[in-house]
């Protein structure tokens, strides 16, 4: 897997909102997982696979049950891009309110 794939498998709203789920209330099954939409539970273990594939998601098995439990570390290559765009904005905007102070002077 890519270090993007976080990126892509968040970029899905049900998956987005499958590890809200999971990082408010801790290990669920799928079935629990599942019965928190409106779509099948055949369509929620898709996006599931993808979590998992993209290592946004950890899986233990207990017997016949799959518990899902958000993975925190999956996030901090999203959490380092969006720091460096906030650092290269606020350069950006430093810069321009400069300019403006010196062209206003």
């Amino acid at each position: 897997m890519s270090e993007m794939d976080a990126f892509r498998a968040l970029a899905e709203p049900r998956r987005r909102r499958v590890v809200e789920i999971l990082a408010h209330r801790g290990k669920l099954s799928a079935s629990q997982i599942s019965r928190e939409f409106d779509v099948t539970p055949q369509a929620i273990s898709q996006h599931l696979r993808v979590l998992r594939e993209a290592n946004v998601l950890l899986m233990e098995k207990r017997a016949q049950r799959r518990l899902y439990t958000f993975n925190p570390r999956s996030t901090a290559q999203i959490q380092v891009w969006t720091d460096e765009m906030a650092r290269l904005w606020r350069g950006r905007l430093d810069r321009l309110d400069k300019a403006l102070k010196e062209a206003s002077a």
